[in-house]
């Protein structure tokens, strides 16, 4: 029992390792699968126009099922239309423009992700280019190579070209070769720049590792207990409500947050070392709703589980 107890507390403590080998699987599961089922090089002139779509459109929806659903941004977007002043709040401006470069960033992962895979597997770029009609990259592929590789370039993918058949498999595996180096640039790029934000982030902290760790451990926590206690207060609401309505009969009061309890507690947090709240709702049970002077906080960067919190 104690084994077991041991690998569910291992699994979870690295359940964010977990997510991103997951999410690669996928990526690469869905990339085959595209590429054997749903892609068809046309081999004509639209092969550019073709091979691009397949390369960016998915990633370009996997970026924006990222944003919506990262709660973040709607934390920071409800009701600024209203109140521009929740994203914008005075003496703090700059925070919002971190905050969004957070969320940008963390939903850049699925996208580059899809990127490497399709870049690597070369098909998608073999495509794209072969329907080029850039005279550089023409010369480049067709060098010491029959004049017939300059007219029928946009077949070698489908090898229906009139070229010796070493030819057109060389000038395959060029573009090939190119793909992979582009998509292992894009893997050294991002791991790198990941690796330099998450420095940046530290050495910029003004708290120590392990508050760190317990700040991200309570905001993780407390977003599981706010949305049991949502559910909670939810079915004892609904069932006083319909209660009262078949019974006719007046309600009795039933204690809920006031508006503005509500709002503060929906803004994005911003922590400051001298009072130590972990959150937005913690400096509202702490603090009430009075405003406080306008001291300067520290915009922290919270790395892993709780960062959607």
């Amino acid at each position: 029992m104690d084994a077991f107890q041991t690998i569910i507390k291992f699994f979870l403590n690295q359940k964010t390792a977990i997510g991103y080998s997951f999410m690669a699987l996928l990526t690469l599961g869905s990339e085959r699968l595209f590429s054997l089922v749903a892609f068809k090089c046309p081999c004509s002139t639209e092969n550019m126009a073709y091979g691009l779509v397949f390369l960016f459109a998915p990633a370009w929806v996997l970026l924006i099922l990222g944003l919506l659903l990262n709660s973040r941004v709607w934390k920071l977007f409800t009701g600024c239309c209203v109140n521009p002043g929740k994203i914008f709040p005075r003496g703090h401006r700059g925070h919002c423009f971190c905050v969004l470069g957070q969320i940008v960033l963390s939903s850049m992962v699925a996208p580059i992700m899809w990127l490497s895979v399709a870049l690597l597997n070369g098909t998608f770029y073999e495509c794209a280019i072969s329907g080029t009609r850039s005279q550089r990259l023409l010369d480049m592929l067709c060098r010491d190579k029959p004049k017939e590789c300059w007219q029928e370039l946009h077949r070698v993918s489908c090898g229906k070209t009139s070229m010796l058949p070493s030819d057109s498999e060389e000038v395959k595996l060029s573009l090939q070769a190119q793909s992979q180096i582009l998509g292992w640039c894009l893997v050294c790029s991002a791991s790198f720049f990941s690796l330099l934000t998450t420095c940046y982030a530290h050495c910029r902290s003004k708290v120590s590792y392990l508050q760190l760790s317990f700040w991200k451990t309570y905001a993780q926590k407390e977003k599981e207990h706010l949305e049991d206690t949502f559910m909670d207060y939810a079915k004892k609401l609904s069932e006083r409500n319909l209660k009262c309505f078949f019974e006719d009969k007046r309600p009795d009061v039933f204690p809920m947050p006031t508006f503005a309890a509500w709002e503060a507690a929906s803004e994005l947090h911003a922590f400051h070392p001298n009072r130590q709240h972990y959150s937005a709702l913690h400096k509202v049970v702490d603090e009430g709703l009075e405003n406080g002077p306008q001291d300067t906080e520290t915009s922290m960067i919270l790395v892993g589980t709780a960062q959607n919190l």
